[in-house]
């Protein structure tokens, strides 16, 4: 009787499969994400005193996610990316206090082929791969210098704020990315206000790579006229909501612009970046970083300087910062690798912060 029942399940799933083959080997989804979390000593520029911690995101911010595509024919691809931020020391999700929307790391749908391909949704601001490529601590936003100084605003007695405007990624965008052409690939973004009437809001953007053997070279330039996510507040005039200014003066638009480059000699690569973004209230910041990264073992010394110049007319936004990290990354296998980074901060008229981060980093 058993015996009879299962060779008739056993055909019915052999007919589905075989109907089933065709689809299932044109599409593909993947539950992917990195979980990064560090134990250290930190304190940056400007903080009043040194704190014991265990936080997430050490060298790179812990996400998760599904991504997936389908093959259409003729070199033609549906794709689409859900993922989302969260911090693997409390399980809270976003990158810093948890006011971000839940997909806030990539929420797109899109085609590709041999055009190039276009992507719809939110997805990352020009700014972004440049900066993360060309220094060694990649998109640390807790030790990497270059990060640190571009995107991560502090909320000490320092009064620092990140040097370029909206963000890592932009909402309601639209991404032309170009196929590869010797050695060339390039990437147009244009951010949509949703605001009706106010087309003048909009974001707008691109990125350039080039690649040869050892030798990489990037650049990038963007206009932001609105942070991410939309500030709708009544009596909104700072849509770039970093800059400090009183709403007096407050800044609507940034520009800036960044160039860098690394050549790998095999037995050290080095790194160099410039990048300058200027406001529309007189506010001016130049920013250059210098890094190498030197293999050893299974894994690789890393060091970084970074230096930012802020020039603006407004008494006391005169600054100077310096940020060094040296560290040894060690690979434990494809996936998993540990770290030990210190790191020197300091931000003119602040005290000096020295910190100390061991961690631990997972890819799925």
């Amino acid at each position: 009787m058993y015996p009879i029942k299962f060779k008739k399940i056993y055909l019915a799933v052999a007919i589905t499969s075989a109907f089933a083959t065709p689809a299932m080997a044109q599409t593909s989804t993947q539950v992917v994400g990195l979980v990064d979390n560090y134990v250290g000593s930190m304190k940056y520029s400007g903080d009043t005193g040194r704190k014991g911690v265990v936080n997430s995101g050490g060298m790179t911010t812990s996400w998760f996610g599904i991504k997936g595509s389908e093959d259409l024919g003729n070199g033609l691809k549906a794709n689409f990316n859900l993922t989302s931020f969260f911090r693997a020391d409390t399980g809270a999700n976003g990158r810093f206090n948890g006011n971000e929307t839940f997909f806030s790391r990539d929420a797109n749908v899109g085609l590709s082929g041999g055009f190039g391909a276009v992507t719809l949704g939110r997805g990352l601001a020009p700014n972004f791969l440049p900066s993360k490529i060309f220094n060694p601590f990649g998109d640390s936003f807790q030790l990497s210098p270059l990060i640190l100084h571009m995107n991560v605003p502090w909320f000490n007695a320092s009064g620092w704020t990140n040097t370029i405007a909206g963000d890592t990624g932009w909402s309601n965008e639209i991404i032309y990315s170009t196929p590869e052409m010797g050695g060339f690939k390039a990437n147009l973004h244009y951010q949509f206000g949703e605001v009706a009437g106010k087309n003048s809001k909009n974001n707008v953007g691109g990125n350039v790579f080039y690649s040869n053997g050892p030798l990489a070279l990037s650049a990038f330039y963007q206009k932001v006229k609105v942070n991410n996510p939309l500030d709708q507040s009544p009596g909104n005039v700072q849509p770039a909501t970093n800059i400090p200014f009183a709403s007096g003066i407050s800044a609507a638009r940034q520009t800036a612009w960044f160039v860098g480059g690394s050549y790998d000699f095999t037995v050290a690569k080095l790194f160099a970046t410039y990048n300058q973004s200027s406001h529309d209230v007189d506010l001016k910041d130049r920013t250059m970083q210098f890094g190498t990264s030197i293999p050893l073992g299974q894994g690789a010394i890393l060091a970084s300087w970074a230096n930012t110049k802020r020039d603006g007319k407004v008494v006391g936004l005169d600054l100077k910062r310096n940020t060094a990290s040296f560290g040894y990354d060690y690979n434990l296998s494809k996936r998993t690798d540990v770290y030990a980074v210190y790191m020197y901060d300091k931000i003119t008229r602040q005290t000096t912060g020295n910190s100390v981060a061991l961690g631990i980093r997972h890819r799925f």
